[in-house]
């Protein structure tokens, strides 16, 4: 891999994979809300009469939208950082990406900011969702286990 950002091929080894926690249960908190709200909402459409047909279909469609957007609260169930001798895999909500050794300059948290970047050549970054400040000691313990292994293997790119 020598590219900067390269898909993920599956046939790397990683020696380090960090998960947030608190993005996880806020993702699964939100979503439970979003599929709660739009039940009660498809179910109690038409307890009175406005002037306008509404039927199952409706009421359907307003659960299954519901049920939509709350599939689209759980990508933060993929986001996730992958550190090894092969370079940094960051996995934010769609997709991953490699990183190697010889782009990846750090790994920093900004001053105002939620989550972790990855700093890479000429003043770019990529955002690193799994690494936020909601998760305290193990987001610190992620950045000091990255600077560990980025001292381990950036020498050796």
């Amino acid at each position: 891999m020598s590219s900067i950002g390269e898909q993920a091929t599956g046939t790397e080894t990683w020696e380090y994979t960090y998960e947030p926690r608190w993005l996880r249960r806020a993702g699964l908190w939100a979503a439970g809300v979003v599929i709660a709200i739009h039940l009660v909402f498809g179910l109690l459409l038409n307890i009175s009469y406005t002037g306008v047909g509404v039927g199952w279909s409706d009421k359907l469609g307003l659960i299954a939208v519901g049920f939509v957007i709350a599939a689209a609260v759980l990508l933060v169930f993929r986001t996730r950082l992958r550190v090894g001798p092969d370079g940094v895999g960051v996995r934010n909500l769609v997709g991953e990406r490699v990183f190697t050794w010889d782009v990846v300059r750090g790994l920093e948290y900004p001053d105002k900011g939620f989550s972790a970047r990855l700093l890479l050549p000429s003043d770019e970054h990529v955002p690193v969702l799994a690494v936020g400040s909601r998760d305290g000691d193990r987001a610190v313990d992620a950045m000091e286990t990255f600077r560990e292994l980025y001292t381990k293997y950036a020498t050796q790119a």
